[in-house]
């Protein structure tokens, strides 16, 4: 049996673990939260290095991009460098590959994204593919990331705008502890209610909202039937946005008992069925094992029943 595990900056009330069979192996796939205890986090690697096929890091990106430039995030390269022989993954090398791609399942086989659809992408630089994917599309999309990490009303609409911006302000910011930055620990348990005050409306004018699910969470406002695109989401999370009037749920990963992974869980699988380093892996290595699994989008109609995806 090989075993997956997630270490996780984000709340312990999430934890979970289950069993699954892919391509015919048996995986362990489990999470431990760590309240926002970056040392702890540490920690926890150690602890797992050697003993496990392949660690992922939830509640914190290694790498953020803006084009073809990739920024180190220090807390997270403290995290990855904890580990000596288990390799370790953020999510990014599916972000640009599962998620872009999820984009395009969306466009041709569902009604979701049709030409010109508004996107509110709450952060793009640390989902970059999926950011190119609704341009490429023709969606008109803005990004957030200005309004929600730096509390700066502007509204991004370009990918060349977003770059230039991120040339300026990512070789500082990502020095910063990454809890300035994201919501860990118990903050992933609350909304912030200022920037829901003071921002809500970028979500009440948009159709589609995309992004990371606790960044979406924190300064969601009521809905009025709007599509989220995220990613991890506990049975718990769906009840919140069915209560705050979401219309329809996309998951870009699988559901597993109940629930969807994160983009790091899904890459450290992917790493220990190809086997190799995950600098060596290739985008078309996932894409092809991507497809052997058949992962597709997970489509939740909130207002109604569950929809095939």
């Amino acid at each position: 049996m090989k075993r997956v595990v997630s270490v996780s900056l984000g709340s312990s009330k999430r934890d979970h673990r289950v069993n699954v069979e892919l391509l015919g192996e048996h995986f362990e796939i489990s999470r431990i939260g760590t309240d926002g205890d970056l040392n702890k986090a540490v920690q926890v690697i150690k602890e797992l290095d050697g003993k496990v096929d392949a660690i992922g890091l939830g509640g914190i990106d290694v790498y953020l991009y803006a084009g073809k430039t990739r920024y180190a995030v220090r807390d997270g390269l403290k995290l990855m460098e904890a580990a000596r022989k288990t390799p370790v993954v953020d999510g990014s090398g599916l972000k640009n590959t599962l998620e872009r791609e999820a984009v395009y399942y969306l466009r041709e086989n569902t009604d979701l994204l049709p030409p010109g659809i508004s996107v509110l992408m709450v952060s793009a630089v640390d989902r970059f593919g999926m950011a190119e994917a609704f341009l490429d599309i023709g969606c008109d999309v803005v990004f957030g990331d200005l309004i929600f990490a730096a509390g700066i009303p502007y509204a991004v609409r370009s990918l060349a705008e977003l770059e230039e911006i991120a040339k300026k302000t990512l070789p500082e910011m990502v020095k910063l502890p990454f809890h300035m930055l994201y919501p860990t620990g118990k903050k992933q348990e609350t909304q912030d209610e200022e920037k829901v005050k003071k921002f809500g409306h970028y979500y009440q004018e948009a159709k589609v909202i995309a992004g990371d699910y606790h960044l979406v969470r924190r300064y969601m406002p009521p809905l009025d039937g709007q599509t989220i695109i995220t990613n991890t989401t506990t049975a718990e999370d769906v009840d919140f946005l069915r209560e705050k009037g979401a219309g329809c749920l996309v998951t870009t990963t699988p559901e597993f008992a109940g629930r969807s992974f994160g983009t790091n869980v899904i890459e450290g699988v992917l790493v220990a069925i190809l086997q190799k380093p995950w600098e060596e892996i290739k985008p078309e290595e996932y894409l092809s094992l991507l497809r052997r699994l058949d992962f597709r989008p997970r489509i939740i109609r909130l207002q109604g029943e569950k929809a095939g995806g």
